[in-house]
């Protein structure tokens, strides 16, 4: 960058500070019943919330109900809600064919642990969509990334895995490793350290879970190298969703895919974020390249907890022959799978994916418009249902270069966003929008307008 770069940088962040503690101030005048809410409850509830993903500053935000393509919080604000629920939302709320799923089932009772008819309806179109022939279920996607980590393991009798350095495939023990490692602790960017993601994840379990780049295949080579006839498979985002949004290169993951199979290894797709979303059959069919397991949840159940794990033969038959016990009460839940069933028969349609085309290219088109008219560093990634604003000078590749851009923008866009009624997730800079069924043109444009909202306030002219 130059002098004058520099110093427009350093001035553009001056500013946020003074624009977020403003909009701070506005978030708070008017969210004064959660506030509430929040500090009643803190007595049963550590924290005053249900999980640690929903304490973002500055403040928790309670939902009352959600209709169609929003949520109404406890304070009665009504906002577009691009949330989705971390990428649950692409039906929307209560949406009548889930609704009615979900109302006919309860009557017909929630819970047996034995099989019912959908279970055998979604296995088959999840096979038909992504190309796997044989599925489980579980209850999130903390459980399917854990059954293929398991399944890998199992059919090779080896115990290391490859994970992606910035991704985050739930909180169990071997993937909580290097998740947004301190790059102080994270070692060389070509081949960084395995840095266990907080106290309760066992250094010594952390080891077996090496980590490398996005994006390079020269350095999961290395560790292949490195470890020889250890190394059990990689479970990776084909599309990176934890870091704003990061394509793979191309060829990257077909290359990955080889080059783990001439080393005896096994590939996963974690498409927990990505399945649905970015396709009708995920990342998987948006590049062409089928994994050995691949791992759902989120969009899968409408809205119920839910999560899958499809795979090949040689790796799901050692479930059918007990190498390895996939297992949980609430699998195959009966509740879930008829929620699942209306959401890939009834609502997950080709005018669906349609749908989400049109209102992409409003939210894609209107927001490179305002980056571009106001002069602001920055770029939109966008697929399918997903998308990101990254206001960056340049694409991110890694995350090494997510790390390395300042805060202060995603933080100053959510605040813009939420006091201008669209409820973007928490955290900016690392998450994505998603839109639903039930979103309208109008609501996304929505979008745009506090985008430029805020863009005003940084170029004033």
């Amino acid at each position: 960058m130059s002098v004058a770069s520099d110093a427009m940088a350093d001035r553009d962040l001056v500013l946020l500070d003074s624009l977020i503690a403003t909009e701070e101030s506005v978030f708070l005048g008017r969210t004064a019943e959660s506030r509430r809410v929040r500090a009643e409850c803190a007595d049963v509830l550590p924290g005053g919330v249900a999980s640690n993903w929903q304490d973002a500053p500055p403040g928790a935000v309670w939902i009352s109900h959600g209709a169609g393509s929003r949520v109404v919080d406890v304070d009665g604000t009504s906002y577009v809600d691009l949330h989705g629920g971390f990428g649950v939302g692409l039906v929307g709320h209560a949406h009548p064919a889930i609704v009615e799923a979900v109302s006919d089932r309860v009557r017909k009772g929630t819970h047996f642990a034995q099989p019912t008819e959908d279970v055998v309806v979604v296995a088959r179109e999840l096979a038909r969509r992504f190309g796997l022939p044989l599925w489980r279920f579980g209850n999130s996607g903390t459980e399917a990334t854990m059954d293929a980590v398991h399944l890998m393991r199992a059919a090779t009798g080896r115990m290391k895995i490859i994970k992606i350095e910035g991704s985050y495939h739930g909180h169990h023990d071997s993937v909580q490793v290097s998740v947004y490692p301190d790059l102080a602790e994270a070692g060389p960017a070509g081949h960084p350290h395995s840095v266990p993601s907080g106290r309760a994840v066992p250094p010594a379990l952390a080891q077996l879970t090496l980590v490398a780049p996005f994006g390079d295949l020269a350095a999961v080579e290395r560790l292949l190298v490195e470890n020889p006839g250890e190394i059990a498979g990689m479970i990776i985002e084909p599309i990176m969703m934890n870091v704003g949004l990061i394509p793979p290169p191309d060829g990257y993951l077909d290359g990955l895919r080889s080059l783990l199979h001439r080393h005896g290894a096994y590939l996963t797709f974690d498409e927990v974020k990505t399945g649905f979303a970015v396709a009708p059959g995920g990342a998987a069919q948006w590049s062409g390249v089928r994994p050995d397991l691949l791992c759902l949840a989120k969009a899968l159940g409408g809205g119920v907890p839910c999560g899958a794990i499809g795979g090949v033969p040689a790796l799901m038959n050692l479930i059918a022959d007990g190498t390895y016990e996939q297992v949980g009460t609430f699998n195959g839940n009966p509740l879930t799978m008829a929620a699942a069933r209306a959401v890939l028969t009834s609502v997950l349609t080709d005018d669906a994916y349609r749908h989400f085309d049109r209102l992409r290219r409003v939210m894609t088109e209107g927001a490179e418009d305002v980056l571009r008219r106001h002069d602001l560093p920055g770029y939109v990634r966008s697929y399918g249902a997903k998308g990101a604003v990254v206001f960056h000078d340049r694409p991110l590749l890694d995350y090494r270069d997510f790390a390395a851009y300042p805060d202060q923008w995603g933080n100053a866009h959510w605040l813009y966003q939420h006091n201008g009624g669209v409820f973007l997730p928490p955290w900016g800079k690392c998450e994505q929008w998603t839109v639903s069924v039930q979103h309208s043109e109008a609501d996304v444009r929505r979008f745009v307008v506090n985008l430029e909202r805020m863009a005003a306030s940084l170029r004033p002219r």
